[in-house]
């Protein structure tokens, strides 16, 4: 059996992540004239359309795609911009909390923000271009997919962790696991995923501190 991944580990890929996908969301952005308590809602679902296809491809693959690593960073890639969005629409600007927001949503880790920041001092050798890509490769639609696939590939190494993110109904996670139709069935379930990754990012940063 593996051991389990630490703490340190988890906030140095999502802290990663977060720099990558953070500025995607920023830019992605929603309609400004929504009124707020429609804002959380437009990300669960409009962009849930269009980022639920992108991470239910894998399952042309049916089976195959969870006996690959694949399912799983691609959607909790896809997962993180939401959850980063919804995190913009209520302020969320400290690093910390917004890592502490994808561990607790995405991983169901209840690591809070002081304990994510002395974490999150990078080591030596990250956030190079190499792996991020280039300002001008970040931009545009090919760039927001290129920028998803490094997120995904960085979330490969705490793979183990990511049946915690949110899913979808177990009979649309039944049809996505069938070759060629499981596309439907994953694009189902994904979207499912998202709306439940937005409210329940929306649910933690509305509810009220922990008393201590």
């Amino acid at each position: 059996m593996a051991p389990p991944i630490s703490d340190a580990v988890v906030v140095d890929v999502l802290r990663r992540v977060d720099r990558l996908l953070t500025p995607l969301a920023t830019r992605l952005g929603r309609p400004p004239a929504l009124p707020r308590h429609e804002r959380d809602e437009w990300w669960a679902d409009q962009v849930s359309r269009v980022a639920a296809g992108v991470s239910a491809v894998p399952r042309f693959a049916g089976k195959l795609a969870d006996l690959l690593p694949l399912q799983n960073t691609v959607g909790t890639a896809v997962q993180s911009l939401v959850v980063l969005g919804v995190a913009g629409e209520h302020g969320v600007e400290a690093p910390a909390e917004r890592v502490s927001l994808l561990a607790r949503v995405l991983l169901d880790r209840d690591l809070t923000a002081a304990q994510v920041e002395p974490l999150l001092t990078p080591a030596k050798g990250t956030y190079v271009e190499g792996a991020l890509g280039s300002r001008d490769e970040r931009r545009g639609v090919a760039g927001a997919a290129r920028t998803l696939w490094r997120a995904a590939r960085l979330l490969g190494r705490i793979d183990d962790a990511l049946d915690a993110r949110p899913k979808g109904r177990l009979l649309a996670r039944a049809v996505a696991n069938l070759p060629v139709v499981g596309v439907a069935g994953g694009y189902v379930s994904e979207r499912e995923g998202l709306r439940r990754a937005a409210a329940e990012a929306a649910d933690v940063l509305e509810a009220p501190p922990a008393r201590h």
